[in-house]
């Protein structure tokens, strides 16, 4: 592995462990947020998400390819669940998912051609 794919590894997974705290930090009002998009057990479901995020993101940077498949196996569902954006009906709101949407998209895609890379 040359200095260039570490330093990409850990560029693409700082994302992923800044929000994995931002996950524990914030777990009361993220819950607010998951429980307004249905899911179970909202506080829990963001921990736990946060521990995903932070383990992906740690095996990313050392390598492991079961970090980017969690990423994706994480990335796709919650873009489809947290930010539908084709639900929102005021403009504002319906870019702001759409962003998040698109970005979760592009994340898993870009984690999916480092799987395909370094494979």
């Amino acid at each position: 592995m040359d200095i260039l794919e570490i330093v990409g590894r850990v560029l693409f997974s700082l994302i992923f462990i800044g929000s994995a705290f931002g996950h524990f930090k914030n777990a009361d009002g993220m819950a607010g947020y998951a429980k307004s998009k249905g899911l179970p057990a909202p506080k829990l479901t963001v921990q736990v998400s946060g521990l995903v995020l932070l383990v992906g993101g740690v095996l990313t940077i050392i390598g492991n390819p079961l970090g980017l498949i969690a990423l994706i196996i994480f990335l796709v569902p919650t873009a489809i669940i947290m930010h539908p954006f084709w639900k929102e009906t005021d403009a504002m709101a319906k870019m702001g998912e759409q962003t998040a949407f698109l970005k979760d998209i592009a994340l898993a895609g870009a984690a999916l051609v480092i799987y395909v890379l370094t494979k």
